[in-house]
C-alpha cells in the first residue's frame, strides 16, 4: 500500500486464510473438548464464536472467494494484452498439444 501498487487480493487472501485457520483451530479445541467445548465458561466457545464472525463481519468467505477469482481474472486479462501475439499463440499451442 505504501508503494502505491494494488493490494486487493493479497488483502483478501490474508483475510479468507486468517478467518478459516482461526475458525479451524477454534472447531478442533471443540472437538478435543467434546461436550465441555460448548460451556460458556470455556474459552474455547468464545474462540469458536469468535472466529465465526471474523468470517462474516469482515467480508464473508464467499465474498473474499470472489475478490480473490475477480483479481486474478484482471491481472490475466491484463497479461494477454501485454503479450505479443506470437508469444500468445505458443501458449495456445503449448496448451492445445499438451491437452491432446
Amino acid at each position: 500500500k505504501d508503494q502505491g501498487r494494488p493490494y486487493t487480493k493479497e488483502a483478501a487472501m490474508a483475510k479468507l486464510s486468517a478467518s478459516e485457520a482461526a475458525t479451524f483451530c477454534a472447531h478442533q479445541a471443540i472437538q478435543i473438548l467434546g461436550g465441555m467445548g460448548f460451556v460458556t465458561d470455556m474459552p474455547a466457545e468464545r474462540y469458536y464464536r469468535d472466529a465465526r464472525i471474523t468470517e462474516i463481519y469482515e467480508g464473508t468467505s464467499e465474498i473474499q472467494h470472489l475478490v480473490i477469482a475477480n483479481r486474478i481474472l484482471h491481472e490475466y486479462a491484463q497479461l494477454e494484452v501485454a503479450l505479443p501475439a506470437s508469444a500468445a499463440q505458443g501458449i495456445e499451442q503449448g496448451m492445445a498439444s499438451s491437452a491432446a
